[in-house]
């Protein structure tokens, strides 16, 4: 199971974002590259705690469903998601780029067993469910621009 917490795992994510291309099309969703970035990077900023967003009572909070959408099975493509992830206007390509790269690589520098905001839709997660969680979802959006 690949994690942020796992250096190859970031590392890999790096190497995808660095071939990407703000002109990119979708394979699906709405999403500009550009937007795709900024709702990573704000994604990320949600993890850490320095972007609060509400709490939505879902279904995906609790036992065992909560386990099986993080470790199982893959996104849905064009899954809703929290207001707070989305509202804002991308940053100029390069800089928004270097914001979602840095971002990622802070997660590796973070300490495990830090305090760790709820998540909006998933509720409490340990520093594991973060790292799993965050891989998959950079990885998902990846895919959706085909990197």
């Amino acid at each position: 199971m690949k994690s942020l917490w796992q250096p190859p795992a970031r590392q890999e994510l790096l190497d995808r974002l660095g071939r990407l291309d703000a002109t990119q099309p979708a394979a699906w969703g709405r999403f500009t590259a550009p937007q795709m970035l900024a709702h990573l990077s704000n994604s990320m900023r949600m993890a850490f705690g320095d972007l609060p967003t509400a709490s939505k009572r879902l279904p995906l909070r609790y036992p065992p469903l909560k386990q099986i959408v993080i470790y199982w099975l893959p996104f849905p493509r064009s899954a809703p998601t929290a207001r707070e992830l989305i509202d804002r206007t991308p940053d100029e390509w390069s800089a928004e780029l270097a914001t979602c790269c840095s971002l990622i690589e802070r997660f590796g520098r973070e300490r495990p067993e830090r305090e760790w905001p709820e998540h909006p839709a998933f509720g409490p997660l340990t520093a594991r469910q973060w790292g799993v969680l965050g891989y998959k979802h950079t990885d998902h959006h990846l895919r959706q621009f085909g990197v």
